[in-house]
C-alpha cells in the first residue's frame, strides 16, 4: 500500500492561531519531512516513505466559513515543486469549473516542469455552494458540473498527449489550444499527468473514471470502498476498461496515539482545537469527521484496518492529520509503525 500526506494550508482551520508570516515556513517543514522520508533517510524515531503530499483545492474555512487563511492550491503545488526533490505532489480535488481546462493543463504542466515530473492531477466536479458563488461561478446542477468534469478531463488529455486540442462540446470550446512544453511524465509512451478522478457518483463519475483515470478516490469506509469499486468495475466492463489498471485510493481522517488514552486526548485535542475556531459548526465536523474516524486507534489498530482495506482492493491511503501544523509525534508514530507494516 502507498501512503500521501495532506499539509495543512488553512483550509480546515490547521494553521489558525499561527502567524501569516509563519505559514509557509510551516508548510515548507511539513514538505521537507515528507521529501526526505520519500528519499528514505532517518527521520526521527525511525524511517518511513510518505509517496506523496497533497492539498485541499478551496479558498474558504471549513467547517464555517471565516477570515482565517486558505492557501491556493495550484500556487503551493508551484511552490513544493521547486522547494521538494522527491515527493510526488497533488491535490485532492481541483474543482474543474474554477479554471478553464485548457488553461489548467497548462499550469499543470509548468508545475510537472519545475518538480521535474512529480505531478499528480486530483480533479472533480466541485461541491462547495457558498465557495462557488462567492467567486462568481454560480452554483450549476449537478449534472452541469459533471459534464464540464467529462469535457475537461478530455481537453487535458488531449493537450498533454499531443501538444494541442481542439474540442467543441457542451460546456466548453477549445481550437488549437497549444501546450508546450508538455509533461515530463508519460502514459503510454505519451506526454501525460496520472488523472485522480475524485468522487463516488455512480453514474457519471465513476463512469468517467473508468474512461480517463489512473486513479480513483472514493468512500474509505469497508462497505463504501467495496460498493464504489464494484461500480467502477461494471463502468469498466462497459468501456472495455481494464479495471486493474486503476488504482483505487480513499482520504483518511487520522486520530493516532501509542495507547488508547493517547487516541482519547488526541481526540479531546481535535474537539478543543475546533470549539476553540470554528465554534459555529464544531459539534458537526466533530460528529462526522472525528468521533467516527476509521483511522482513529493505536498503531496496532490502524494496521490492522488498513490491512481489511487493501484486501478489499484499495491500493493508496492519503491521510490528514489535524494537529499537523503544531505536533508531528502523530505523523511520526504513523511512519514509524503502521507504513511499514503495509509495505
Amino acid at each position: 500500500m502507498r501512503f500521501g500526506l495532506f499539509i495543512p494550508q488553512g483550509w480546515r482551520m490547521d494553521l489558525v492561531g499561527i502567524a501569516p508570516e509563519k505559514h509557509w515556513e510551516t508548510m515548507l517543514g511539513l514538505l521537507h519531512h515528507a521529501d526526505n522520508a520519500a528519499a528514505g533517510e532517518p527521520i526521527p524515531g525511525g524511517s518511513f516513505a510518505w509517496e506523496s503530499v497533497w492539498v485541499y483545492d478551496h479558498f474558504h474555512t471549513v467547517p464555517q466559513v471565516t477570515t482565517e487563511a486558505t492557501h491556493e492550491a495550484w500556487t503551493l503545488m508551484a511552490a513544493f515543486a521547486a522547494a521538494s526533490q522527491r515527493v510526488r505532489l497533488g491535490q485532492m480535488c481541483t474543482c474543474m469549473a474554477y479554471r478553464e481546462p485548457a488553461y489548467l493543463a497548462k499550469v499543470a504542466s509548468t508545475a510537472d516542469i519545475i518538480s521535474g515530473g512529480r505531478m499528480e492531477m486530483g480533479i472533480g466536479a466541485g461541491w462547495y455552494e457558498h465557495e462557488w458563488r462567492a467567486y462568481g461561478h454560480g452554483f450549476p446542477s449537478a449534472g452541469e458540473r459533471l459534464r464540464a468534469l467529462d469535457e475537461g478531463v478530455q481537453i487535458m488529455a488531449q493537450m498533454w498527449r499531443e501538444g494541442s486540442a481542439t474540442f467543441d462540446g457542451k460546456r466548453y470550446q477549445v481550437d488549437g489550444a497549444r501546450c508546450y512544453p508538455q509533461p515530463l511524465q508519460q502514459l503510454d509512451g505519451r506526454p501525460s499527468i496520472p488523472l485522480w478522478i475524485a468522487g463516488g457518483g455512480e453514474k457519471k463519475t465513476l463512469r468517467i473514471a473508468a474512461q480517463w483515470a489512473q486513479y480513483t478516490n472514493f468512500d474509505g469506509s469497508p462497505e463504501g470502498f467495496t460498493h464504489k469499486s464494484g461500480i467502477l468495475e461494471q463502468h469498466c466492463q462497459d468501456v472495455g476498461r481494464d479495471f486493474g489498471e486503476i488504482t483505487r485510493t480513499a482520504d483518511y481522517n487520522v486520530v493516532i496515539g501509542e495507547t488508547e488514552k493517547d487516541v482519547a486526548d488526541k481526540l479531546a485535542w481535535i474537539e478543543s482545537h475546533l470549539r476553540k475556531w470554528a465554534p459555529e459548526r464544531a459539534e458537526q465536523e466533530i460528529a462526522g469527521s472525528w468521533r467516527n474516524a476509521y483511522l482513529s486507534g493505536t498503531p496496532e489498530q490502524l494496521v490492522e484496518k488498513l490491512q481489511a482495506m487493501r484486501a478489499r482492493g484499495m491500493g493508496y491511503a492519503i491521510t490528514y492529520f489535524l494537529e499537523a501544523a503544531y505536533d508531528r509525534s502523530g505523523i511520526e508514530l504513523f511512519g514509524r509503525q503502521v507504513i511499514p507494516a503495509l509495505q
